[in-house]
C-alpha cells in the first residue's frame, strides 16, 4: 500500500514517527510524508520516503485562513493518490480528513492531544468541537492517546465510539531511551523539557522554584526547550530572559538529543495543563528517572502517584513545590525504585512496538 503520513512539522515526523515509518517500509508499504519543510525534511527523504511540503501554521486556528490548507492538501492527495492517509495533530485531522473524503480516500486519525481548547466553554472550543464533529464522521479509525480524550469525544458525540481506539501515545523506543547506572547529583537537579508556552506549566515551575529557593532549598532547576513567542500561549521572551538573568532557572536552550540532559538530571518535571501522552515523560520513565507531573489527562497515564513519580495539582505552584521538595528528600533507594518502576511501566505499556502493531493491524483491515 501507498501510505501517506501528514503532520504539522517535519521535525515531529522525524523525531516521533520514524519507528512506524521503518516498520511500514519493512512490511512492503510505500511511505509518503506530507509536512511543512524544515531541516528534518531532507532526513525524511534520506530515509526512503517520498516527501511533499505543505504550508501549515501550527499556531492558532482561523477557519477562513486554514481553508487554504484544505485546498493544498486536496491537490497533494489528488497528485499522490495514497491508498490510506494517517493524520496527526488537529489541522491534519480536520482539514486533511475533509480533503481525503472529497477524493474518496480512507484515513486513520490520531488525536495527539487536545491542549486546553476543550477545557474552556467559549467560542473557540465550540468552533473546534463543531469542526471535529464534522470531520470525524468520515475516518475509518481514530486513535486516542488516553482514555480521557476518548471519553470526551464520545460524551460530546464528536465520534462514533466503534471507530475509536486507544494507543500509548507515539510509544517509546526502549533501546534508544535506556537507563544509565543510578547516580545522584550532589545538588539535586530538576529538569523540565518543553516548548516555553503557558499550557506546559512553565510559569508554575518558575513560581515553585522561587518558593523553594525562599526556603533555602539547595538544588539545581533546569529548563530545556524552544522559546515560542509566536504561539498564542507563548511566553514573552523578555520574561524568560529575566528568569535567566536573575538565575531563577538554568536555561539549557534546545537540543536534537535530550538523552544526556535526562540522564544528568535527578527528576523530570512537567506541570502541564493537559496532554495526549507526553513524550518527555515517556522518555524520562524509559530512562528510569522519577517524575513530578500534574494530575491531568495524559500525565496521569504515564505517572502513577508514589509508584514512578509524584502527581501535583493543576496550576498550583505551592503543591508543585511541595512535591518537588518531597522528591528531593527521598533517599537514594527510594529515588532509584521510582525510576525502576517507571522503566517497568514503559516496558509493559508504552513500548513503541505496541503502537506499530495497532497501525499495521488497521492497515490490514483496510486491505481486506
Amino acid at each position: 500500500m501507498k501510505v501517506a503520513i501528514v503532520l504539522n512539522t517535519s521535525w515531529n515526523v522525524y523525531n516521533f514517527r520514524m519507528g512506524l515509518i521503518r516498520a511500514l517500509q519493512k512490511n512492503g508499504h510505500e511511505v509518503v510524508v506530507i509536512a511543512p519543510e524544515d531541516k528534518y525534511s531532507q532526513k525524511i527523504v534520506d530515509a526512503g520516503c517520498e516527501y511533499h511540503k505543505v504550508k501549515m501554521d501550527s499556531r492558532g486556528a482561523n477557519p477562513i485562513k486554514d481553508s487554504a490548507l484544505l485546498l493544498e492538501l486536496l491537490l497533494i492527495y489528488r497528485r499522490t493518490r495514497p491508498d490510506v492517509i494517517l493524520h496527526y495533530t488537529i489541522k491534519p485531522n480536520i482539514y486533511g480528513t475533509l480533503a481525503a473524503t472529497l477524493l474518496g480516500l480512507p484515513v486513520i486519525n490520531n488525536v495527539c492531544g487536545l491542549g486546553t481548547v476543550f477545557l474552556n466553554d467559549n467560542l473557540v472550543s465550540k468552533i473546534a468541537g463543531w469542526m471535529y464533529k464534522m470531520a470525524f464522521r468520515f475516518p475509518q479509525k481514530v486513535f486516542f492517546q488516553n482514555r480521557d480524550d476518548f471519553k470526551l469525544f464520545t460524551d460530546r458525540k464528536l465520534i462514533r465510539s466503534e471507530i475509536g481506539d486507544i494507543i500509548p501515545g507515539s510509544g517509546i523506543d526502549l533501546a534508544h531511551f535506556s537507563p544509565f547506572k543510578f547516580k545522584r547529583n550532589k545538588r539535586f537537579t530538576f529538569l523540565l523539557i518543553s516548548r516555553l508556552i503557558h499550557d506546559k506549566g512553565i510559569v508554575e515551575y518558575i513560581d515553585a522554584i522561587r518558593l523553594l529557593r525562599s526556603e533555602g532549598l539547595d538544588a539545581r532547576f533546569q529548563l530545556l526547550g524552544a522559546k515560542d513567542a509566536e504561539h498564542r500561549r507563548g511566553i514573552d521572551p523578555t520574561i524568560i530572559d529575566g528568569w535567566i538573568e536573575k538565575d531563577t532557572v538554568e536555561y539549557l536552550g534546545t537540543t536534537d538529543d535530550v538523552r544526556p540532559y535526562i540522564n544528568d538530571a535527578d527528576c523530570i518535571v512537567l506541570p502541564s495543563y493537559r496532554e495526549g501522552t507526553p513524550r518527555t515523560l515517556l522518555e524520562a520513565a524509559s530512562s528510569a528517572k522519577p517524575i513530578v507531573a500534574t494530575n491531568v489527562p495524559g500525565c496521569k497515564s504515564v505517572v502513577v502517584h508514589q509508584y514512578n513519580g509524584l502527581l501535583c495539582q493543576l496550576k498550583d505552584p505551592y503543591d508543585l513545590a511541595e512535591k518537588m521538595r518531597s522528591m528531593m528528600l527521598l533517599n537514594d533507594n527510594q529515588i532509584e525504585r521510582l525510576g525502576s518502576n517507571g522503566r517497568k511501566k514503559m516496558e509493559r505499556e508504552f513500548n513503541e512496538s505496541l503502537v506499530i502493531e495497532k497501525y499495521l493491524a488497521s492497515l490490514s483491515e483496510l486491505k481486506n
